[in-house]
């Protein structure tokens, strides 16, 4: 409850948060340091009071239910909306995999293990992204999984779309960009047999909105940082943004299990930040430098050197673009 009166982003006084509660004064001062220990940020001025530094969405199970088509609703067998968790990913795979054809979503406002790909650490501070996990069960493990990432960048981008967002790119193989920099990123993983069903956990950090601080601390860890609302005429509301992309990928699943990649390949093209441009794929401690020509039928990456085409998977390179080139 009181960090439902301090999502406005105004200053409260100490007196009129305990009086809404119905509490001492210590006690508010009190949740305000259990909030700093999960990692709210909490400003405090003497003498004036109690605000966080930018207005906060709280998350809403209905209202992010509102962007759902009916169809896409009777896919979803649970929404888990937490305050904090350790990842959303984490938690997923820890639990039995949903039925083929059904989807469950973890959703947290506060992430203290949020990964991306390599073991990075992912970086969201409170009330100014989105961590989502959805998991999935495809039928045919073997024909599903090399290319979902590119399949799952597709959804988000048409998601980002709806929202009133424009100029979002794709990075292969699983960052969404806007001008060069970095709004969030996938990270999927799984348990499959070498034959047989695929239980898959589709992990989604995104930057919807932040600030200048924010911006900073990411950067100094080497990314270059953006956010949806980055690439909006106005701010967008954060329980849409997770609505829509929840719609589109409940929608690019079902479609993905039936064609594979190929019902996406073409959109990925259109959305591919790199492509024709002088890039270099990263292999342990060897860099190879080239031209970046897309993706084949099979998502893997396809770069020019010189007189050959050379093809890479996701899972054993990484991609970069070439700095100071037009």
């Amino acid at each position: 409850m009181l960090l439902v009166l301090l999502a406005d982003g105004q200053l409260h006084s100490g007196e009129w948060l305990a009086r809404q509660l119905n509490v001492s004064r210590a006690a508010v001062w009190k949740g305000m340091e259990r909030l700093r220990a999960l990692g709210v940020e909490v400003q405090a001025l003497p003498r004036q009071g109690y605000r966080l530094p930018m207005p906060v969405e709280l998350l809403d199970v209905e209202r992010i239910s509102q962007e759902l088509d009916s169809e896409n609703k009777g896919q979803l067998r649970e929404l888990e909306l937490l305050f904090e968790v350790d990842s959303t990913n984490t938690r997923l795979l820890a639990a039995a995999p949903p039925p083929c054809g059904t989807a469950d979503v973890v959703l947290s406002e506060l992430q203290h293990a949020g990964r991306g790909r390599r073991g990075r650490r992912w970086i969201a501070p409170f009330g100014t992204g989105v961590a989502m996990s959805v998991a999935w069960t495809f039928s045919d493990g073997a024909r599903s999984l090399p290319a979902l990432s590119l399949g799952v960048g597709v959804a988000v981008a048409r998601a980002l779309t709806r929202v009133g967002a424009s100029g979002v790119k794709l990075k292969w193989p699983n960052d969404i960009w806007f001008r060069d920099r970095k709004i969030g990123g996938v990270l999927i993983e799984l348990r499959a047999e070498a034959s047989g069903p695929a239980h898959v956990v589709i992990g989604l950090g995104l930057n919807v909105a932040l600030s200048a601080a924010a911006r900073g601390e990411i950067e100094a860890g080497g990314v270059r940082v953006a956010a949806v609302a980055d690439a909006c005429a106005a701010p967008p509301s954060r329980n849409r943004v997770i609505g829509a992309i929840l719609d589109e990928l409940l929608s690019m699943l079902v479609q993905f299990e039936r064609e594979g990649f190929a019902a996406f390949r073409s959109a990925w093209t259109a959305l591919d930040a790199l492509h024709g441009r002088e890039s270099q794929v990263v292999l342990g401690a060897t860099a190879i430098s080239g031209t970046a020509r897309g993706v084949d039928e099979e998502g893997a990456l396809l770069l020019e050197t010189g007189d050959r085409m050379q093809r890479f998977v996701s899972g054993e390179a990484s991609l970069r673009v070439i700095e100071g080139e037009n």
